[in-house]
């Protein structure tokens, strides 16, 4: 793929020591819960985001990103390099094993190209491959993810005969979990730090090496790395970063923000200062929450924002979580996905240094691009059509119930949209407002079960081909096969339960919705009933082979109770469609 290559770029990092703020790397996915991993084919993926202190020597820049995009089963999904800070950003994914073999081409390459001895930039830094952490995704733990630090660096120490240490979640002792305390003094202390056995590295040997310095590596949370625009001095961006900062200027005077780190400083290539943060956990303290913040510390010195910048990726969720802050508080009404992003861009005017183009930016839709999508929702419906008549178990019919019940969705969300905006119908804009977004939502979680039941149908087929030669093996099998049932039964009941959600919306929506889209909303009800029905009957089948009595009872009456539940709220939703005129 080609490569990013902004015109103008910071790196920021993460980490605070001392006095002085110390910056590591750019952002990685929200592993837990976002929509990432609950639509995509739950393959293991880790991303590893290794800052290298080299940002104004493109061939050394395109060597290093040449070395990560040849390593099989890594992909590079951006390159953010920074003429002030004379750093590069690399931002790849792939499966465990794959990211750590990426990060060691990555630094073989550059062990030949780049000398610290002659370095000098903006960002600080201690080595010459500053910092790799990795960064949990897909379906991988925290745990897998510190035991890719620890390969990677036992690796790259043995390789190279560099000082490695550890840092974040794989650190070995607590002094050593923040960056900063690692990087205190930055490269020019390291000479003098590892004589001291309080500073021996975890990997390597104590010895500096000119040309290298020093590499820490570890596992991480998501950190977003976000630099907002001053015409000001370095010295004034500075002093807003000290007071928004956690650590801010010291113990005595912490800042007003929780897990974020910030320093101020000046884009000679813009022509603008910066205060650069790093927001380390963006569910606790979110980007707005950080740009507002700056925006009035600016405001009270009379100096003027002009926009805002994301250095490497973003998580889809940071973007929508902000995006909903900005519709909440400026009472507007957007639904759509696409529109929240160019909302988001815009109120934080992140295009100011470069187009913030989302196809290359959110890591989501990064992922989507460069990795092979084989999930049901991305076949286009004649082949997705054509799959569930073929020869196979699935996708059948749960996929199926799930595929109709997104339609129905759709459909009500649909007949709301003919609603809103409307000169005839513009006193019922309110309430549009309040029945549309259930629906819009409801389709966006309904397609993601779509592949969420067959991927539950061949968690139960692969059990069955557990090896049963021994007792141990035939009970372990059984216990797998009686979970994969359940998983099985899980799916659709779920998908039951959030097509009844939709009922109350649907049934209002009958009444103030446009006439004329009355079948559109008839074809709904009978959408989500048929889908409620398919629901039922693939929970009822995989019941029957469930051995535990008590979990078959409860199953059985929930299922009983959605499907009256959907019969008797479509009888209503038709029979009131029927006497409108």
């Amino acid at each position: 793929m080609p490569l990013k290559r902004p015109a103008v770029s910071t790196v920021g990092g993460e980490g605070v020591g001392g006095m002085t703020l110390l910056f590591s790397d750019t952002p990685e996915p929200h592993y837990l819960g976002t929509s990432l991993g609950s639509t995509r084919a739950m393959a293991k993926l880790v991303e590893c985001v290794p800052n290298f202190s080299e940002g104004r020597n493109k061939e050394v820049i395109d060597a290093i990103a040449d070395a990560i995009s040849a390593t099989d089963g890594c992909s590079l999904l951006d390159v953010d390099p920074g003429s002030s800070t004379n750093r590069t950003v690399y931002t790849f994914v792939g499966s465990p094993q794959a990211v750590v073999e990426g990060a060691l081409n990555a630094a073989r390459t550059a062990f030949g190209l780049i000398d610290m001895a002659k370095h000098s930039g903006e960002h600080p830094r201690m080595g010459a491959m500053d910092v790799c952490p990795f960064i949990p995704v897909q379906n991988v733990t925290m745990g897998e993810c510190v035991d890719c630090a620890n390969s990677f660096g036992e690796r790259l120490s043995d390789m190279l005969q560099v000082p490695v240490y550890l840092y974040g979640e794989a650190a070995r002792e607590e002094n050593r979990r923040s960056l900063p305390s690692i990087r205190a003094g930055e490269y020019e202390a390291l000479p003098e730090k590892m004589k001291k056995s309080e500073w021996a590295p975890d990997y390597g040997p104590a010895v500096f090496v000119p040309s290298w310095g020093a590499t820490v590596t570890g596992a991480r949370k998501f950190l977003i790395a976000y630099n907002v625009n001053l015409l000001s001095t370095k010295e004034q961006a500075h002093r807003i970063a000290l007071d928004i900062r956690e650590q801010g200027r010291g113990k005595d005077k912490p800042g007003l923000l929780k897990k974020v780190q910030g320093m101020g400083w000046f884009l000679e290539e813009a022509n603008l200062a910066q205060v650069s943060t790093n927001i380390l956990d963006f569910e606790l303290t979110p980007l707005h929450v950080v740009y507002e913040e700056i925006c009035r510390d600016a405001k009270d010195l009379n100096l003027p924002v002009v926009g805002s910048q994301i250095v490497g990726l973003i998580p889809l969720k940071a973007m929508l979580d902000c995006a909903d802050f900005y519709i909440k508080r400026d009472h507007l009404f957007v639904v759509e996905e696409e529109h929240k992003v160019r909302l988001v861009v815009s109120k934080l005017g992140l295009d100011s240094l470069g187009p913030f183009v989302p196809k290359e930016r959110i890591i989501e839709y990064m992922v989507e691009n460069t990795q092979e999508d084989k999930r049901l929702v991305s076949l286009p419906l004649q082949q997705f059509v054509r799959s569930v008549g073929a020869r196979t178990a699935a996708p059948g019919g749960g996929s199926v119930s799930a595929a109709i019940a997104a339609m129905g969705a759709a459909l009500g969300s649909m007949v709301g949209q003919m609603t809103y905006g409307k000169k005839q119908f513009e006193s019922l804009d309110s309430v549009m407002r309040r029945l549309i977004p259930p629906f819009h939502q409801a389709m966006n979680e309904l397609l993601a079960m779509v592949d969420e039941d067959s991927s539950a149908f061949n968690a139960y087929m692969d059990a069955l081909k557990l090896p049963k030669s021994t007792t141990d093996e035939i009970k372990r099998r059984e216990v797998a096969m009686q979970e994969g049932l359940k998983e099985a039964v899980g799916v659709p009941l779920s998908l039951a339960e959030r097509i009844n959600q939709l009922w109350p919306c649907l049934k209002e929506l009958e009444v103030y919705g446009n006439v004329a889209c009355r079948s559109d909303l008839q074809v709904a009800a009978k959408a989500l009933e048929a889908a409620v029905f398919g629901a039922y009957y693939n929970v009822t089948i995989n019941l029957k082979d469930i051995t535990d009595e008590s979990f078959k009872i409860t199953t059985r009456q929930r299922a009983s109770d959605l499907l009256r539940e959907a019969k008797e709220s479509a009888r209503a939703v038709l029979d009131a469609a029927d006497g409108r005129d």
